[in-house]
């Protein structure tokens, strides 16, 4: 097929404009069948807003054509398509056991039994459907917190009540994140994340996707345990380990040749419980902040400018901003979600976090972003390989104790003045949960306000308006990626045994596609290595 970048086109472009620029780009006389590969937004000059497209053209004789024109934005190429791996010849015994179902378990078992294993896949949360009962139960007031089923346990892991955002850092050589993107329209997103630049789905295609995923596995014989939490382990022998898995009726065990550990970052009574059993753990950097909310419309203006003509055709903005301090401490927007909510998303009782979340229509009139500052082992409270999981629980509990049990929030103003924020400006926020005006100076260290404030200041002069006195902060923002690693070999396994560290829980992901990405690396890690039971 032949490839054409870089095609300019204006935010009200139809697909006859397109049409006429492939035929005269490529001199031939008919519209010829394409798609498009990629799209995205240029919005560096305000006023000045356009589409940015490539496509990719089907025509018999591609060579020819290619031979009539002289231009470095058109040229021959060829798709890269995912295949799965050969299965190799080590006898399995015992099938394949994954806990957690977010995107990293949900795609290992999903490859997995796509190639003829029949996962076990245990969920300590619900299914999604009893899950989002469960969760906006909780928002409203109307039941307390589900420690298993909440906004970072159940089924579609904490991914299900954020943005859905599905833009990831990562190289594809492999085809591995074009195949995740395909899985996820295969089974119910809308096709535009194959060439969206920043593409996301939202929560609300989110429950349907990984239902329909669970489904899958299900049919291709592989068995789903929801509110079945993971509680211990014990390594039988280098190829066999023993899980024991508590429900309503106790603990039963289950032995395995390959356990895939996909817990979600938030499982911190399982990383205590890995800890006290020896598995290999070291301390990793994440970011802690808070959640900052704006109008969506002063957002659009700031980065598309006031024609009338971008509130039509373009979507709500984004941003995405980064600054460094002066002590050389990196503060960056984070998980920013165009008309979308704040929302409580703790886990544990007497802690407080938040995050953020969109529906697909991104319809909402905020905008929310975390800002968050990094942090290294070298801010740790010790040496210990659960010292930044300790860090997150200590200020987790300061926010908690600010807002009284629920949301504390302040005005941006006064949080650079520190004085407690006691009525709401132009910014009404949107946030799913309770919430209650206060003073967030004992919910982070110093150095992070310090950052905090730095950063936004600097924000403002990208976009100006950003560091308003009302604009409304949130918190805290403490979960942005694990701050542990589970230790793993080249062969994916935790020092050669059973154990298969995956995902983001595990230090090797940062967001859906990644942690997806991640699963199906492991899957492949399984698949290479045994042979389907014969029988089984």
């Amino acid at each position: 097929m032949i490839r054409i970048n870089n095609i300019k086109m204006p935010v009200d472009y139809k697909k006859e404009d397109l049409d006429c620029y492939i035929t005269r780009a490529l001199r031939i006389k008919k519209t010829p069948k394409y798609k498009l590969s990629k799209l995205s937004i240029d919005d560096r000059r305000r006023n000045e807003v356009k589409y940015i497209i490539s496509v990719d053209v089907f025509v018999e004789d591609e060579k020819s054509v290619i031979s009539k024109v002289h231009n470095n934005n058109i040229m021959l190429t060829t798709k890269e398509k995912y295949i799965l791996p050969k299965q190799g010849n080590k006898k399995m015994n015992h099938p394949p056991v994954i806990i957690g179902m977010g995107p990293a378990g949900l795609f290992a078992g999903l490859f997995l039994a796509k190639s003829g294993f029949k996962p076990i896949l245990y969920e300590r949360g619900s299914d999604v459907d009893a899950r989002t009962k469960q969760v906006e139960a909780f928002w409203e007031g109307k039941t307390v917190l589900h420690k298993d089923c909440n906004v970072q346990f159940g089924e579609g892991g904490a991914g299900t009540f954020s943005d859905g955002k599905l833009n990831t850092v990562i190289k594809d050589k492999s085809g591995r994140r074009t195949a995740v993107l395909e899985t996820l329209v295969s089974y119910g997103a809308d096709d535009s994340i194959l060439y969206i630049n920043k593409p996301h789905v939202g929560t609300d295609a989110l429950t349907n996707i990984v239902k329909n995923i669970r489904n899958e596995i299900i049919s291709l014989g592989g068995t789903v345990h929801f509110n079945s939490k993971f509680v211990d382990y014990e390594n039988i022998d280098k190829d066999t380990v023993k899980v024991s898995v508590e429900n309503k009726d106790g603990i039963s065990t289950i032995v395995t040749n390959a356990l895939v550990l996909a817990i979600g970052h938030s499982a911190r009574d399982t990383f205590s419980m890995l800890y006290e059993n020896g598995l290999s753990l070291s301390q990793k950097p994440f970011a802690m902040g808070l959640r900052i909310e704006h109008r969506q419309e002063m957002i659009n203006k700031m980065k598309y400018g006031d024609n009338p003509i971008y509130r039509k055709y373009l979507p709500a903005a984004d941003y995405k901003l980064t600054h460094t301090c002066e002590n050389g401490r990196a503060v960056y927007s984070f998980c920013m979600c165009p008309g979308g909510y704040v929302v409580n998303a703790s886990s544990e009782d007497n802690r407080m976090c938040v995050n953020g979340m969109s529906y697909s229509g991104r319809g909402g009139k905020n905008a929310n972003s975390a800002i968050v500052v990094n942090i290294t082992p070298d801010d740790f409270e010790s040496d210990h390989p659960l010292a930044g999981m300790y860090l997150q629980q200590k200020y987790e509990e300061a926010a908690y104790k600010a807002g009284e049990g629920q949301i504390p929030v302040q005005l941006f103003g006064d949080y650079m003045k520190d004085i407690p924020s006691t009525r709401l400006g132009s910014v009404t926020p949107q946030i799913k949960g309770k919430y209650k005006l206060t003073n967030l100076k004992s919910c982070l260290p110093e150095f992070i306000k310090n950052g905090i404030i730095n950063g936004v200041l600097s924000f403002d002069k990208k976009l100006p308006g950003y560091a308003a006195y009302d604009a409304v902060l949130s918190g805290i923002e403490a979960r942005t990626s694990s701050p542990v690693r589970m230790d793993r070999e080249e062969d994916f396994t935790s020092r050669h045994t059973a154990i298969y560290p995956c995902g983001e829980g595990a230090g090797y992901a940062g967001g859906i596609t990644s942690a997806a990405v991640d699963g199906i690396k492991v899957a492949e890690a399984i698949i290479s290595k045994f042979a389907i039971p014969v029988g089984k």
